[in-house]
């Protein structure tokens, strides 16, 4: 069966599928473990290097990152990220974040029917990574609550969080304190951010920076090379800012390729966020095979 035909089935039993999140004002799904927040589900120890998808709202229809998420989450990916665009207004976020968790609800819900489902590969979070204070949504799970570290801008360094906190206690989105740190080339978010890069050679510098991110109470650390980056952040890097204890390793930008993920893996990133690979594939077929590639060289290691 064609991944594009699946939701028109599935969504005559959405209503028996989406769960209850108490008197939260918006589409009424959270997280469909019970046995632990999100951020316990993050930081928590696996076998492995786990995989992040991003998905940008800015590129592409709601109902297109739903298929996507699909062929993600059958592929082994553990987590959703939605965001990513500096300039992607609220209702574009909200309507992607909503159509994510329907999709995972439904396929939770299909799971438990069949007697050789596995409805936990679905109970994953669909967490913001937002621009700024006006990429957000109530229907997410969580959101990377980030201080651009090496920004030079007060508004990335606090200023848009100081004006997404009311909102995000107002509907109850559990916020992951992480430290977002952007590696040379940087791309975009470099630009945008006014980020001091940190180079290849920075060893020392990236480990400040990690320990500084400790000692703010940061539980993630997320070494960003820029959306679409032509490299990959440095294994020196990695390594360096994994000696600090206490911290969840994030790396991403750069990495489209299963030797490419080997080698941020192996050098001590607990997850790896992919986004540009998504994006790029021609279709569902090609996308599978792409993602297939990245996840199954993780779970070799």
């Amino acid at each position: 069966m064609q991944e594009d035909s699946l939701l028109p089935i599935l969504q005559p039993i959405l209503a028996k599928a989406l769960f209850n999140r108490g008197s939260s004002p918006h589409l009424g799904l959270k997280m469909r473990r019970d046995d632990m927040t999100t951020l316990q589900y993050v930081t928590a120890q696996a076998e492995h290097c786990r995989h992040i998808t991003l998905i940008d709202p800015a590129s592409q229809s709601p109902e297109v990152a739903a298929q996507r998420v699909m062929v993600a989450v059958e592929c082994g990916t553990s987590m959703i990220f939605v965001g990513g665009s500096t300039d992607t207004p609220d209702e574009v976020v909200h309507a992607t974040c909503k159509a994510i968790q329907e999709v995972l609800e439904l396929r939770v819900f299909a799971a438990s029917q069949d007697p050789e489902g596995d409805e936990e590969a679905w109970k994953i979070p669909v967490v913001l990574f937002p621009g700024g204070a006006h990429a957000l949504s109530p229907a997410a799970d969580a959101i990377t609550f980030m201080m651009l570290m090496n920004s030079t801008s007060r508004r990335f360094l606090v200023g848009e969080q100081v004006r997404g906190a009311p909102y995000l206690h107002k509907f109850s989105v559990e916020a992951l304190p992480t430290g977002y740190v952007v590696c040379a080339p940087g791309g975009k978010v470099g630009q945008v951010g006014q980020a001091e890069l940190i180079q290849a050679e920075d060893v020392e510098l990236v480990n400040a920076y990690a320990r500084c991110g400790q000692m703010f109470g940061f539980k993630l650390l997320y070494l960003e090379a820029g959306s679409g980056a032509d490299t990959q952040v440095a294994p020196a890097l990695i390594e360096s800012a994994k000696q600090v204890e206490g911290l969840t390793l994030l790396v991403g930008g750069g990495i489209r390729t299963g030797p490419q993920a080997k080698i941020a893996a192996q050098a001590g990133a607990d997850w790896i966020v992919t986004g540009t690979l998504t994006e790029d594939a021609a279709d569902l077929a090609e996308l599978r095979s792409r993602l297939s590639e990245v996840i199954d060289a993780l779970k070799s290691l």
